[in-house]
């Protein structure tokens, strides 16, 4: 039977915050604590190890596979903070030309620090990302 990787627990987030080792990069993720959680209304979990997400959906593919994740997330890692909003949409993308300096994949979207980017776009992007998947998976 699958088992998923990323599923919430009952880890404490400031505990995981505190972990980091560079001093700023816990700086930036305290800030960002604060930013997600005003703009989400939702408390902080931890999603595997090292994921702290805002609220949550569940999701099923075709494929049959389903599970759960967070609307939206952050992850202050070693090299770069990974933040866990939308997949690639032209909205997405729009808000990425007045978002600062960062990197991107599919579904992440990665900063050196919160002084490289514009933070009330990054609101913007989490506001954006929670309707998306409250509207492609909406609670019944």
């Amino acid at each position: 039977m699958y088992e998923p990787k990323m599923k919430e627990t009952d880890n404490s987030v400031i505990e995981f915050i505190e972990s980091v080792e560079n001093e700023k990069k816990k700086a930036d993720a305290y800030q960002l604590l604060k930013l997600f959680q005003e703009v989400t209304g939702y408390d902080a979990k931890m999603w595997g190890p090292s994921i702290i997400g805002f609220g949550s959906y569940h999701y099923k593919y075709a494929s049959g596979h389903e599970g759960d994740a967070p609307l939206v997330g952050f992850s202050p890692r070693k090299a770069k903070i990974s933040l866990y909003l939308a997949y690639e949409s032209e909205e997405r993308e729009k808000l990425l030309e007045n978002f600062g300096k960062y990197t991107k994949s599919k579904a992440c979207i990665y900063v050196n620090k919160l002084a490289d980017i514009d933070t009330n776009v990054l609101k913007d992007l989490i506001k954006h990302t929670v309707e998306t998947y409250q509207n492609l998976y909406p609670t019944k």
